[in-house]
């Protein structure tokens, strides 16, 4: 029995030692707060894996949905720094998406990756899942999710208290279906985009397309990136502090910070995220 045991032991290590990028199995901390990892079920039975980044006093919960060829892990960064923050935070493993900065667990498991239409389940799953916080759900998304956001907000009239779009665009055959969706949200909404033409314009519809009367679009103050890679600092090191400061005032504004965490502030002479 020992000597299977022991073997079972080695086969695992093995196995282990095999993987480039193991993947996450255990709560983690993260200065005063901690991140583990989720499995949500879609409607249509896919298991979605997720990180949950949770604070001790959060305002609000923030739902990230990540790019095109991405995962969840292209919100380690931002993630952080939303909890910090004050915000408890979900990034998914879309089935639409890719290694480009960490595995994709879902397209793993899958074994493939599918079109950006059918991630739509892995977003209504998350949504589902921020239902439960019993806290102000604030959609997020970046690139072909930063359209889906819309969809969802539309979806879900009264149960969303903002939407954050980086790079929004009618990325799907049809070519106006973000418009439509972007028609019936009126809830406060913040889109950015790189400051390429082409980019921009396609953004700049969609936000208009919104009968909202709280809207911003920030245009880069310096340099901007495709998606919310224009916050991350090893992506974007001209531009990310300058763009985080647009995305702090909004946050501050539709979902204030709680009132010790604004003593807090009070007593620093110059907090590192202004």
């Amino acid at each position: 029995m020992r000597l299977r045991r022991l073997a079972l032991a080695l086969l695992l290590l093995a196995t282990a030692c095999d993987d480039p990028q193991p993947q996450e199995t255990a709560r983690r901390i993260i200065g005063a707060h901690f991140v583990e990892p989720v499995l949500i079920r879609a409607d249509d039975g896919v298991i979605v894996h997720g990180l949950d980044y949770r604070t001790s006093r959060p305002r609000g919960v923030v739902l990230l949905f990540h790019q095109a060829g991405s995962s969840k892990a292209e919100y380690n960064e931002i993630a952080a720094k939303l909890i910090d923050r004050g915000f408890n935070a979900l990034a998914i493993d879309q089935r639409s998406g890719g290694n480009l900065f960490g595995i994709n667990e879902t397209v793993q498991a899958l074994g493939r990756s599918t079109d950006y239409a059918a991630a739509r389940p892995d977003l209504d799953a998350a949504f589902a899942w921020a239902r439960g916080e019993k806290l102000p759900i604030i959609l997020w998304g970046s690139s072909y999710s930063a359209g889906m956001v819309f969809e969802l907000a539309a979806d879900h009239p009264g149960e969303i208290a903002a939407v954050l779009a980086f790079s929004p665009g009618e990325y799907r055959e049809g070519g106006t279906s973000v418009a439509t969706a972007a028609g019936k949200v009126d809830v406060p909404i913040y889109v950015t985009a790189e400051k390429t033409p082409e980019e921009a314009r396609g953004a700049k519809a969609i936000l208009a397309a919104s009968p909202s009367k709280d809207k911003v679009y920030a245009t880069p103050r310096k340099t901007g990136i495709h998606g919310s890679s224009t916050l991350i600092m090893a992506r974007n090191p001209e531009g990310a502090a300058d763009n985080w400061k647009s995305v702090d005032e909004f946050l501050d504004r539709i979902v204030p910070p709680l009132p010790e965490e604004e003593e807090e502030d009070a007593a620093k002479p110059e907090p590192a995220r202004r």
